[in-house]
């Protein structure tokens, strides 16, 4: 079934729980009720939002995340519920034994993925998607010569064709769109990751004492094209501001239809797909990720 996800923005609310539904009141009258196991994510941007122990107990219990935007209506924090996974200790187990050849090759394999993707999001036949598609055969194991970098210069160079744009996170306008989306697949990734059993803070490259989601935002790399591309449609149909209507385009990724392999699902899903291939990698079953991939290949913008 796919998750539902839920956003407080507009007008503030007070969630409390009743016979294992979220309840939603706005001044005393109920304005809402989900069942609690439907809720994949509440993301909460209004500061006047008020919560019961309960309520984000019970959300927790049925595996959904509670993301909280700060006063720049930009996620700040997760809520999200413990591992409960019966394999828990052996899963980390497998994760902290993991060997640095492999998690060098599956870092290859997400950066080669995320370069791939971002080519799919320029103009066919266009010398910088050609670029783009080069420099992903040129990816070695671990990324030594971070062609990363060199190909998101490139990328975001003609990502909005004949506009100039800077990616920058501290930038508002687009960038702002850029932060929005990404911190919400982010949050979708990291669910999936504890609901694995694995550590989110245990990265394959990314590491950092102060980042609990190191290994989210391993994975999360070849999903950012799916925002980019939904950003720019944003900004070419006339959104210069992040507005309600602009994250509620933001939020539908997470139920629109990506490719895994052959088939297709909603995004939200197939992130455990892409995370329980990565447990098989742990477990020496397979060296090759599931990643998901916009069906869309080619962009005209």
């Amino acid at each position: 079934m796919i998750k539902r996800t839920v956003e407080i923005s507009r007008e503030p609310a007070h969630l409390s729980v009743r016979l294992d539904q979220l309840v939603l009141k706005r001044d005393g009258a109920v304005v809402g009720q989900i069942p609690c196991e439907d809720i994949g994510v509440v993301l909460v941007d209004h500061p006047g939002t008020t919560y019961t122990h309960a309520a984000l107990s019970l959300l927790a219990n049925n595996g959904a995340t509670v993301v909280l935007c700060g006063n720049d209506h930009l996620p700040n924090a997760i809520v999200m519920p413990m591992a409960d996974h019966s394999q828990v200790v052996w899963r980390i187990g497998e994760q902290l034994a993991a060997k640095r050849s492999l998690t060098k090759q599956l870092w290859r394999q997400l950066v080669q993925a995320k370069i791939r993707a971002q080519a799919k999001n320029l103009p066919p036949r266009s010398s910088s998607r050609t670029k783009l598609l080069a420099l992903a055969k040129d990816v070695k194991s671990g990324d030594p010569k971070n062609v990363e970098a060199y190909a998101a210069k490139i990328y975001w160079a003609h990502w909005l064709a004949k506009e100039k744009f800077r990616r920058n996170p501290d930038l508002p306008g687009t960038n702002a769109f850029l932060n929005y989306g990404y911190a919400v697949i982010r949050a979708a990734v990291a669910r999936a990751i504890v609901a694995a059993g694995l550590l989110p803070a245990l990265g394959l490259h990314h590491r950092n004492r102060s980042n609990a989601f190191c290994l989210a935002d391993d994975l999360i790399e070849p999903l950012r094209p799916l925002v980019d591309d939904r950003v720019r449609d944003l900004r070419l149909r006339g959104y210069d501001e992040l507005s309600q209507e602009a994250k509620a385009e933001l939020l539908s990724l997470l139920v629109d239809p990506v490719r895994m392999g052959n088939e297709t699902g909603p995004l939200l899903v197939n992130t455990h797909r892409m995370v329980a291939s990565l447990v098989k990698c742990y477990q020496e079953k397979t060296k090759q990720l599931e990643i998901p991939r916009a069906i869309n290949t080619d962009n005209q913008h």
